[in-house]
């Protein structure tokens, strides 16, 4: 899921198109909890959509969490 749907706006290897980079140098500046907030609540004025109601805030605490550890290079801890 994160692989299709996160990486159709971040790049397929996360690291930028429409969307910014999802990559753990990228990522590091910002507080996990900021990474779950936008995964759930998207950024108005910008292409993010809100994923509340389709992704859990447990999904997301992994998501935001997976990323920050380096997700893309990392496909066998894809969920």
């Amino acid at each position: 899921m994160v692989r299709h749907d996160c990486g159709s706006c971040h790049g397929l290897t996360l690291a930028g198109g429409l969307g910014p980079a999802l990559l753990p140098a990228t990522l590091a500046v910002r507080p996990a909890e900021y990474v779950e907030r936008v995964i759930l609540d998207g950024r108005p004025g910008t292409a993010m959509p809100p994923w509340r109601g389709l992704v859990s805030d447990e999904d997301a605490r992994w998501i935001a969490q997976q990323l920050r550890d380096g997700f893309p290079n990392e496909p066998s801890r894809e969920r």
